[in-house]
C-alpha cells in the first residue's frame, strides 16, 4: 500500500494508528497489504527477531501443503478463519490447482484482510465457487451462518476447516478470559462427518533454548498492539483437536508435516532443525458415522 494511502483510503472499522497482525503478517510475507505503521512495526522485529520471516513462510507453506494434501483425498469445500490478507499462494489458488470445483470461504475480523480478499477475488476468483466474509472466529455461529449465506460452500457435507496461525492471536472476552478452546471446540461440534480440522500455532515449547527466548521476546512486542500473541504449549495446542482423528503424522513442527506436499516451485526454508519454526500444528479428520 503505497504511502500516503491512509489519506487516500479509509475502510470502515479500520485502525491506522496501531499494527494489526495481519497486515503486519502480510508484510513479512512480502505482500503490499498493509500501512507505514504496519511496516515500522515488522520493522523493528525482523531486525531484532530474523528467524520471524522464514518462520512466516514456514507456516505459509504449511498451509499450501495443506490444502494440497486434502483435495487429493477428496475434499472441495474450504472454510479459511484467519485467512488474513491474499499474499501468496491463497486458499483458492492452491486448491484450483489440483480441482478446478473446490470451493473456498475466507473469513477474517480485520477490514483490510476482507477488502484486500475481496479485491483478489474480483479479479481471479469465481464469485459461485469464491467468497469472503468478515466476522471474528471467536462466535462461531456467526461464522458459520455467514459462510452458508454465501451460497458458496453446504456446511451439512463435509468440508476443511483451516485455522492456520490464527489461533495464537485470538483476542481475550470482555473479562479477560481466553476464548479460543470453547470457540473451537464449538467448531468441531459443528463440522459435518467427514469433515477436517487444520491448525497451526506459534509457540516456545519444544524449541532451542536461544529460539524460545525469542519467541517469548517476539510475542511480548504485541502485547501493546489490539492483537496481544497467546503463546500456547503443544499439548495445549493438540487439545484443539478434542477427539479428532489426527492425519499421520500427527501433530508435529509445521516444516516436518508431509513436505513432499512442496512441490518443485517451493521456496528454500532455512532452519538447521525443525524446531526452530516455533510452529506446531496439524490436521485432524471427524469420522463419518
Amino acid at each position: 500500500m503505497a504511502a500516503g494511502s491512509r489519506e487516500r483510503i479509509r475502510w470502515s472499522g479500520v485502525d491506522l494508528d496501531h499494527p494489526n497482525a495481519a497486515r503486519v503478517y502480510d508484510y513479512y510475507l512480502g505482500g503490499t497489504a498493509n500501512y507505514a505503521v504496519d511496516r515500522a512495526f515488522a520493522r523493528k522485529a525482523l531486525e531484532k527477531y530474523p528467524f520471524v520471516r522464514p518462520a512466516a513462510l514456514a507456516n505459509r507453506m504449511f498451509l499450501r501443503r495443506v490444502v494440497r494434501y486434502l483435495v487429493k483425498r477428496g475434499v472441495r469445500q474450504f472454510i479459511d478463519i484467519g485467512s488474513g490478507v491474499p499474499t501468496m499462494d491463497s486458499t483458492h489458488q492452491v486448491a484450483g490447482q489440483i480441482n478446478a470445483q473446490t470451493r473456498v470461504v475466507y473469513v477474517d475480523h480485520e477490514p483490510v484482510a476482507v477488502a484486500h480478499s475481496q479485491i483478489l477475488l474480483d479479479r481471479d476468483g469465481d464469485p459461485s465457487r469464491h467468497a469472503v466474509i468478515q466476522s471474528d472466529l471467536r462466535h462461531p455461529g456467526q461464522v458459520w451462518h455467514k459462510a452458508a449465506a454465501t451460497g458458496v460452500i453446504d456446511p451439512e457435507k463435509p468440508l476443511a476447516l483451516l485455522m492456520i496461525a490464527v489461533l495464537h492471536i485470538t483476542q481475550p472476552g470482555p473479562d479477560g478470559g481466553d476464548l479460543a478452546p470453547a470457540a473451537v471446540a464449538q467448531y468441531r461440534e459443528m463440522l459435518s462427518p467427514g469433515s477436517y480440522l487444520a491448525i497451526s500455532h506459534g509457540t516456545a515449547d519444544g524449541v532451542p533454548a536461544d529460539r524460545a527466548q525469542e519467541i517469548t521476546a517476539f510475542g511480548e512486542l504485541y502485547d501493546s498492539t489490539p492483537t496481544p500473541m497467546i503463546w500456547r504449549s503443544r499439548a495445549e495446542i493438540e487439545a484443539f483437536f478434542g477427539d479428532l482423528e489426527l492425519v499421520e503424522p500427527g501433530a508435529t513442527w509445521s516444516t516436518l508435516w508431509h513436505p513432499e506436499e512442496n512441490g518443485p516451485a517451493a521456496p528454500t526454508i532455512e532452519f538447521e532443525q525443525p524446531n526452530e519454526c516455533g510452529l506446531w500444528g496439524g490436521v485432524a479428520h471427524k469420522p463419518r458415522v
